[in-house]
């Protein structure tokens, strides 16, 4: 207080106090572009947002991407629509006082019909069928034209078997059930839980859509060995290791299990996260699936137990929500019980 010095100016070295006796006007320096500094780095504004990607391109990672399976399952759906439409009208007119019994089990006021999956804990062989019949639709549905088939997954390269692959393995597509019994043989054997099969399919996607390949009759065994591989080390607690697998297919080698593991991840780019988000969502469109196809998860009538089992779990999160409503309820004063002294006009006649 009182010092006539500005307090923001710093006291300069007396060697330098003869060359400036008094402060220069500031003079603002003409902005030197990104070529002239010599610095080619991007600004952050101008850098590529994930987000701004076309969704189609990258499905396993982003919660709003309509799966590819999906997708390529849709025109099989349509022509089975079809064709059951036809159907089910040519046997309601041949049969019209046999309508035949129902397939389908409906709830109603004195029975409700409940299936035992859900996102936390999906129905295991279920689950397997429906990762199936999505591997059997990239299959099937894929883009032969484009096709790139990498040697690590060719089949008849690095077979899984000793016996000879035939010459026109590459030529005919397996069919559902052939797909089903392979994954379920891995699953069976190393005891792997049905939110394992939903990851399988995120990183088999991912590696599609990374790699640009297509799966093929050529590559799907390997392709989905090394996305179970994966997924049941990133999933589960308890991993199978790469040594147990050969125990499970005999004519493999530890060697090839390693390298398969190895170019499974680099052509990831290493990228195994799998948000809750996308979780879901490949649940949620497996289920789409399923019942576009009529593969649907096995209902039963809530019993006695299931429903008390039931109402604990309600009650339980109940409990542990209720501080929270608490917190987040409005104060309000109810009206109901109000007891106001009202003044009439009385009428003396």
């Amino acid at each position: 207080m009182g010092n006539t010095t500005s307090c923001c100016v710093s006291a300069s070295p007396k060697h330098r106090r003869s060359n400036h006796s008094r402060l220069e006007p500031y003079r603002p320096e003409p902005e030197l572009s990104r070529e002239d500094t010599g610095c080619n780095l991007q600004h952050i504004s101008d850098r590529e947002n994930l987000d701004d990607l076309p969704m189609e391109y990258n499905p396993s990672d982003h919660p709003r991407a309509s799966t590819i399976f999906l997708s390529k399952s849709q025109t099989d759906v349509r022509e089975k629509r079809k064709s059951l439409y036809i159907n089910h009208f040519t046997h309601i007119s041949e049969n019209k006082h046999h309508p035949g019994p129902l397939r389908r089990k409906y709830s109603s006021c004195s029975t409700i019909f409940l299936d035992d999956s859900t996102v936390s804990q999906p129905n295991l062989k279920y689950t397997i069928k429906c990762v199936s019949l999505a591997i059997y639709y990239h299959i099937k549905n894929r883009d032969i034209d484009g096709q790139m088939l990498l040697d690590i997954f060719d089949e008849k390269l690095h077979p899984l078997t000793k016996s000879e692959v035939p010459a026109d393995y590459d030529k005919y597509d397996p069919e559902q059930k052939q797909i089903y019994r392979f994954v379920r043989t891995l699953f069976s054997a190393a005891q792997l839980t049905a939110e394992c099969a939903i990851v399988t399919l995120v990183y088999l996607e991912r590696l599609l859509t990374y790699a640009e390949i297509d799966i093929s009759p050529a590559n799907w065994k390997r392709i989905v060995l090394g996305a179970i591989l994966l997924a049941s080390k990133v999933w589960d607690d308890q991993a199978v290791w790469n040594v147990d697998y050969c125990q499970i297919l005999k004519d493999i080698t530890v060697e090839d299990m390693n390298e398969l593991e190895r170019q499974f991840l680099e052509l990831l780019q290493f990228n195994i996260n799998v948000p809750s988000s996308v979780y879901a969502k490949y649940y949620f469109d497996l289920r789409s699936m399923a019942e576009a196809n009529n593969l649907s998860f096995p209902l039963e009538p809530l019993s006695r137990d299931k429903a008390q089992k039931l109402e604990a779990v309600s009650r339980l999160c109940d409990d542990k929500y209720k501080d929270l409503r608490k917190l987040a309820k409005k104060r309000s004063v109810s009206a109901d019980n109000l007891m106001v002294v009202r003044w009439c006009p009385a009428i003396i006649s």
